[in-house]
Parts: structure tokens; C-alpha cells; sequence
């Protein structure tokens, strides 16, 4: 945070972007680039709403699906305050960038975790290789994950946007954390729409409500050492794969574990393992 004058406060502010969990999308299809069916302009129509609110602050946006391409560059015309961070393979992938420099970090379009009922493309980190994540046996989606990972910078999650299955999953663990649902999940791929224009409306008052908050409103999502990760695989082959890599542990013909006290230890492995059964 700066202060550039009496009446002006900078925030620095970490956005994570997802596609899954955004409004107008329910299959593969809607967010898979170079498909006639790919809903590029939905997403960036959320976003710009998102980014509109945060104008006089610094900001830092984290293209996060897939390969990392669904952001276009000219968006930093409109919004010069934002630095996009695109492409991929990358280290660190959807929390490139973030540090101890940052005030708040934002989740936009993420979607509930691998194995939840009734939600839309749910999957955590890998739709095709992983089964299932715990740690320190709490079952993990992909914004836990993350938001431990800046926890570990002492960075707090202050708002998410995504589906209502994924804001079930939340509520556990965060009291105070702003939270715009795109849609209601039907099923897998299935989903009821709320107007576009009531979404894009409830994107900007939310984030004016959030940006009015100090930086010590909001959880520091964190895990407690030693810290003890469970993978389950969709098949043995993935087990196979992954049982070389140091600190790991076969438990059984699906599972691996590692363990370790530092928790980007623990977040690095998990990337490496995505890497190696998606390449």
C-alpha cells in the first residue's frame, strides 16, 4: 500500500484469473482457445468490470487457464495500471508474481474443486490426472491452494468470483472474504445464468465494498507444520510417474505423499506433478 497523498491510498492488488467459474460458461468447449465455441469476450467483459473499479490502484494479473493466452495485451490500453502476466509453461503458474509487497490478492472465475456435486467442469489443478488433493487432511480445490500460497507471503485473499459450489466449499474457511457468484451450477456441465448485465452490476459494488476494506480485515489463509500432502491419481500410471520425484512417498497404487514444514515446498511438488502427468 502507498499513500500518494492525504486523500489517495495505492493498493497493490495479485489477480489470479480462471475461466471456469465465470458467467455464460459450462463446457470444455466455451474455454478452450481456437474453438468456434471459446467465450473469450465473456470473460473479458467480467473482467473489465472487475478492473474498472480498480482504476487508481496497482495491479497485478495473473493469466491463469491453460495455457495462460486468454487475456488479450490490449487490455492494458484501457487499463494502464495493470501488469498481465501471460503464457506458459511458467513457474509458479497461477501465483506468478506474488510477494510480500502485496496487499490483497483477487480470484476471478475459479470453480469448485475436483469431485464436488453438481458443479461445472470441476477439477482441482488437473481435470485428467487428478482424483483428488488433501492436505493436512483438508480436501483441496484450486483456491485454497493459491491462497495458501500467498499466505505464505502474508498476503490475504479478500474477494473471489465464482460458481455457487466453489462458495460452498469456501465458507469453512473464510470469514470474511467477498464473494460475487457467476452462476448456479446444474451439473458438470450444466448451469443456471443469472443477466448479464445484474452480473457485471454485482462485480463492481462488490469490489467497492472490498476495496474499502484495510488490509488486516481480511483471513491469511495459512497451513500449520509439518504439512502433509495427499495426491490421489485417476489411474497407476500417474502414481508410477510421480513416485521418482524427491520427498515423495508412494502410499498406495493411486496415492503419493510428501510432506515438508515449508509450504512452497508443498505447492512447488504439486506443480511439478501437474507438469509431469499433463505432459
Amino acid at each position: 500500500m502507498r499513500i500518494i497523498n492525504k486523500e489517495m491510498i495505492i493498493i497493490k492488488i495479485y489477480i489470479s484469473f480462471d475461466f471456469e467459474g465465470l458467467g455464460g460458461v459450462a463446457q470444455w468447449n466455451d474455454v478452450t482457445k481456437n474453438n468456434k465455441d471459446y467465450k473469450q469476450t465473456y470473460a473479458v467483459r467480467q473482467l473489465k468490470a472487475l478492473l474498472e473499479e480498480l482504476k487508481e490502484h496497482e495491479i497485478t494479473l495473473s493469466d491463469s487457464h491453460a495455457e495462460g493466452n486468454n487475456i488479450p495485451w490490449e487490455i492494458t490500453e484501457e487499463f494502464p495500471n495493470v501488469k498481465l502476466i501471460s503464457g506458459g509453461i511458467r513457474k509458479y503458474y497461477m501465483m506468478t508474481g506474488i510477494d510480500e509487497s502485496f496487499d490483497r490478492m483477487i480470484f476471478f472465475g475459479y470453480h469448485a474443486g475436483v469431485g464436488e456435486r453438481y458443479s461445472t467442469m470441476d477439477h482441482t489443478y488437473s481435470s485428467s490426472s487428478i482424483h483428488n488433493i488433501w492436505i493436512n487432511k483438508v480436501e483441496m480445490n484450486e483456491t485454497l491452494i493459491n491462497a495458501a500460497y500467498g499466505g505464505s507471503f502474508g498476503v490475504p485473499l479478500a474477494m473471489v468470483v465464482g460458481d455457487d459450489k466453489l462458495k460452498k466449499q469456501l465458507n469453512p474457511y473464510f470469514k470474511r472474504l467477498y464473494y460475487v457468484e457467476t452462476k448456479r451450477s446444474l451439473g458438470r456441465y450444466s448451469a443456471e445464468f443469472k443477466p448479464m448485465k445484474q452480473l457485471l452490476e454485482e462485480i463492481k459494488s462488490t469490489t467497492n465494498e472490498m476495496i474499502d476494506k484495510n488490509k488486516e480485515y481480511f483471513d491469511v489463509y495459512t497451513f500449520t507444520s509439518p504439512i502433509e500432502m495427499i495426491v490421489e491419481f485417476s489411474d497407476t500410471s500417474k502414481a508410477d510417474m510421480v513416485e521418482s520425484m524427491p520427498l515423495t512417498e508412494r502410499i498406495d497404487g493411486r496415492k503419493v505423499k510428501i510432506s515438508s514444514d515449508n509450504y512452497r515446498v508443498i505447492f512447488e511438488a504439486l506443480l511439478a506433478i501437474t507438469y509431469i502427468c499433463e505432459a
